[in-house]
């Protein structure tokens, strides 16, 4: 029986210069990693972004200063003849979203912390009437954000975190995607309420299991509430290289067979403008990777799913693989993989085996790195940072190291991982054993010494 894709029909989104969602192509996009502030930078890189098939372009934006400088941002690309549509991304303080949504065309708020204080991982008793009480907080703070978004036809993108779920959520849902799920679901029923529908919505994860199974329950809860918007996908801090190519075809493409997606952003440690051609990738490869899953789950064997290409392209093979089988591994339907095509070696392919048996959470055969791709909040140089640690760790399989920018997802997405390494001011790090901070403020300069004692030290008790 032949295999049709069938893409989850979403309302359409006005968002400046481009619709997303109904039948409109999935929209690609990729986030600036310069300092919102100095106009110039987010110019030429937006302008990169933009230049690689960039459709959507999202910067950082901690404050009011940021926020209004989002506006010269705009006014120079438009003079440029550049009409792509700028996304503020907005964390902590409610105020910085009114500012922003005057200025550009989208406004991104995370309710993790949108009204709910910065979190401490400490569990919160709460009765029905005190937990009422703070719905009608976050109620009351929208209110006015709803309306500037009204008055200058801003889009309003609610982007959950699965890093970044407050005390409140986590106190009573715990860690899980049904938590992450009502978090966005709060959200949505005021924005319906009040018929505002330029929504789309995202739901990310460091974990591909996670992402995968909250961004389908999220449908589900839609679905059974009348809301259709469009959705975002991305898999956080995916890493760079290899890695960050498998992780976020897994992730990504296990949805995008199944129908769901219409914008993606892959996110990558490395130039923003080098996510663009793997995101046109994945996009370009939904209906063959469909008909190649329909396939593969008809021919397991002895738990074991066999995956013949013909691909001559190393990144085409990855992306092809990781896209076709993830969604079958993230449903343990199976547990070992198996992959031909000619023309590479038996070893290469083995080892994209193990990587996207890693990414899927199935096997663990190598150091796994979850490292976020870098905005405007990074306050050390990223990549020559994983490049070092990476060097100095990648014997210890199976340990999992978080190389986060900021705190914004820092601690709750390095829930997942045994060690991080967190940017915590101007050349200050800060070292995680798990949740715990162990280690605050070291410079930059011995932060990575520090982290291998403490790995050290832990292996040596």
């Amino acid at each position: 029986m032949s295999y049709s894709y069938h893409r989850r029909r979403s309302s359409e989104v006005k968002v400046g210069s481009i619709v997303m969602g109904g039948d409109h192509p999935i929209r690609i996009q990729s986030m600036t990693t310069t300092n919102t502030n100095d106009t110039d930078a987010c110019v030429a890189q937006a302008e990169r972004i933009i230049q690689a098939g960039g459709e959507l372009v999202r910067l950082t934006t901690q404050g009011v200063r940021e926020a209004e400088n989002m506006k010269n941002i705009r006014d120079a690309l438009r003079a440029k003849g550049y009409d792509t549509p700028l996304v503020a991304d907005v964390h902590f303080n409610p105020h910085v979203a009114d500012v922003a949504a005057q200025y550009i065309e989208k406004v991104r708020i995370n309710p993790g912390n949108y009204v709910d204080p910065a979190r401490t991982f400490k569990h919160l008793d709460y009765t029905d009437e005190e937990y009422a009480a703070e719905l009608r907080k976050i109620d009351e703070r929208l209110m006015p954000f709803i309306k500037i978004c009204k008055e200058h036809h801003t889009a309003v993108r609610i982007g959950v975190n699965h890093g970044s779920l407050s005390d409140r959520i986590m106190s009573r849902y715990g860690d899980t995607p049904a938590g992450i799920v009502e978090s966005c679901m709060e959200f949505l029923r005021i924005f319906k309420r009040e018929r505002f529908d330029d929504v789309v919505i995202s739901i990310k994860a460091s974990n591909t299991v996670v992402m995968v199974r909250s961004v389908r329950l999220l449908v589900e809860a839609m679905d059974n509430e009348d809301m259709h918007y469009p959705l975002h996908l991305g898999v956080t801090e995916a890493g760079e290289g290899e890695d960050g190519r498998i992780k976020s075809a897994v992730g990504i493409g296990a949805l995008l067979t199944e129908g769901i997606g219409d914008t993606i952003r892959v996110s990558l440690s490395e130039k923003p403008e080098a996510e663009i051609p793997v995101a046109r990738q994945l996009v370009g490869l939904i209906n063959e990777c469909a008909e190649l899953r329909a396939k593969a789950l008809k021919s397991i064997v002895d738990d074991t799913v066999t995956l013949c290409l013909h691909e001559t392209e190393w990144q085409t093979l990855q992306l092809k693989a990781a896209m076709a089988v993830g969604a079958i591994f993230i449903d343990q339907i199976a547990h070992r993989l198996v992959i031909c095509n000619d023309g590479f070696e038996k070893e290469k392919l083995l080892e994209l085996t193990d990587g996207i048996l890693q990414a899927a959470r199935i096997k663990f055969t190598k150091t796994e790195y979850i490292s976020c791709p870098g905005c405007g909040r990074t306050l050390y140089n990223l990549q020559d940072t994983i490049a070092r640690i990476k060097e100095a760790t990648r014997h210890l399989v199976g340990l999992k190291i978080g190389i986060m920018g900021c705190i914004v997802n820092g601690p709750g997405e390095m829930a997942d991982a045994d060690y991080g390494y967190v940017g915590a001011g101007p050349g200050k790090i800060s070292l995680y054993r798990k949740k715990v901070c162990v280690e605050k403020n070291i410079p930059e300069e011995e932060a990575v010494q520090r982290l291998l004692a403490l790995i050290q030290q832990d292996k040596n008790n």
